[in-house]
C-alpha cells in the first residue's frame, strides 16, 4: 500500500477562553522538511511536537501551524502603568501637546505593554496533542487517498509497459529474420567469394550482439518487483523509484539494440509510460 507525499489536516479545538487551530500541509520532498509555527508561550514543547510529527510523517516538506485565538476576556498583556506614567511625565517637559497626545505617543514606547509569562496548563497541552492526533489522523488519511490513485495510474502504466514488451517478444523473430535478411544482403552485394562456414560464424555473432531476450526477461522481472512493493505494508516512494530507474535500463538496451524500425516505436511508448512513473515516485512517501 502506497502513500503520497501530498496532504493537508487540521483539526480545532476550544477551550473556556482560547480557540486553537492546528494545520498540517505536506508537499514532496526527497527527505524530511519540517517548518513549524508555534507560538511562544508553547515553545517549550516545541520538540516534541516536532518529533511527534516527523515520526507520524517520516518524509515530505511540511508545514506546521500551531494558531491560537483568544476567545474570552482573558489576555497576558497588560499595561505598565508605571512606564506609561513616566514615559507622559518625561514627554511634558520636552514635547508640547495634550495628555491624550502624550498618552498615545507612550504606549507606543518601549516597556508600555507587559506580558507576564504564563507556565502551560497541562489540561490544554493534552488538548493540544489530541488535537494533533486528529490533524496527523486527517493528513495520513489524505496520504491514503491520495497514495490510491497513484496506485491505480501506476498499475495501469505497468501494464501499458507489459503489453507492449509482449508486443516485443511477439515482434522479435519477424526482427532477427530481418537482421539476417540484410546481412545477407549485404555479403552477397560485394559480389566476392566468401567461406560459408566464416559467414555463418559472423551472423551468430551478430545476431548474439542483437538479441534481447536476457533484457526482456530482465525487464518483466522489474515490472513484476515494482507491483510487489507496491503491495507491501509499507510505501516506499524510494523503492520504487530505484525499481523504475531499472525498467529504463532495459527499456534503453531493447531499443539500442533492436536495430527494427517497428520495434523501435514501441521501445518509445515504453519509454514515455516509463518517464509518467518516475514522476508519480516522486510523490510517493
Amino acid at each position: 500500500m502506497i502513500q503520497s507525499m501530498t496532504g493537508y489536516g487540521k483539526a480545532v479545538i476550544n477551550l473556556p477562553n482560547k480557540k486553537i487551530t492546528i494545520e498540517l500541509k505536506s508537499l514532496n520532498s526527497k527527505n524530511l522538511d519540517l517548518n513549524a509555527r508555534i507560538p511562544s508561550h508553547y515553545r517549550e514543547k516545541e520538540l516534541e511536537i516536532r518529533n511527534k510529527v516527523s515520526k507520524a510523517l517520516m518524509r515530505g516538506k511540511i508545514d506546521l501551524g500551531l494558531f491560537v485565538e483568544l476567545t474570552g476576556e482573558a489576555t497576558s498583556t497588560s499595561i505598565n502603568s508605571a512606564v506609561v506614567q513616566e514615559y507622559i511625565r518625561q514627554l511634558n517637559t520636552v514635547v508640547p501637546g495634550d495628555a491624550m497626545d502624550h498618552l498615545q505617543m507612550a504606549v507606543r514606547l518601549p516597556d508600555a505593554l507587559k506580558t507576564e509569562r504564563e507556565d502551560i496548563d497541562p489540561k490544554e497541552y493534552a488538548s493540544i496533542l489530541e488535537a494533533l492526533e486528529n490533524a496527523l489522523g486527517a493528513i495520513t488519511n489524505y496520504r491514503q487517498s491520495e497514495g490510491a490513485d497513484l496506485e491505480k495510474d501506476f498499475r495501469q502504466r505497468v501494464a501499458n509497459i507489459s503489453e507492449h514488451l509482449e508486443a516485443v517478444k511477439t515482434m522479435d523473430p519477424e526482427r532477427m529474420d530481418s537482421v539476417r535478411e540484410r546481412l545477407t544482403k549485404a555479403v552477397s552485394d560485394l559480389k566476392e567469394q566468401v567461406d560459408q562456414n566464416r559467414f555463418e560464424q559472423e551472423l551468430i555473432y551478430y545476431l548474439e550482439k542483437y538479441d534481447i531476450n536476457e533484457e526482456v526477461v530482465r525487464l518483466q522481472s522489474h515490472l513484476d518487483y515494482f507491483i510487489q512493493t507496491m503491495d507491501g505494508k509499507q510505501s516506499n516512494g524510494k523503492k520504487l523509484g530505484f525499481i523504475s530507474q531499472e525498467m529504463g535500463r532495459e527499456i534503453n538496451t531493447i531499443g539500442s539494440k533492436s536495430n527494427y524500425a517497428p520495434m523501435q516505436q514501441i521501445v518509445v511508448r515504453m519509454k514515455d509510460e516509463l518517464e509518467k512513473i518516475k514522476e508519480q515516485c516522486l510523490n510517493v512517501l
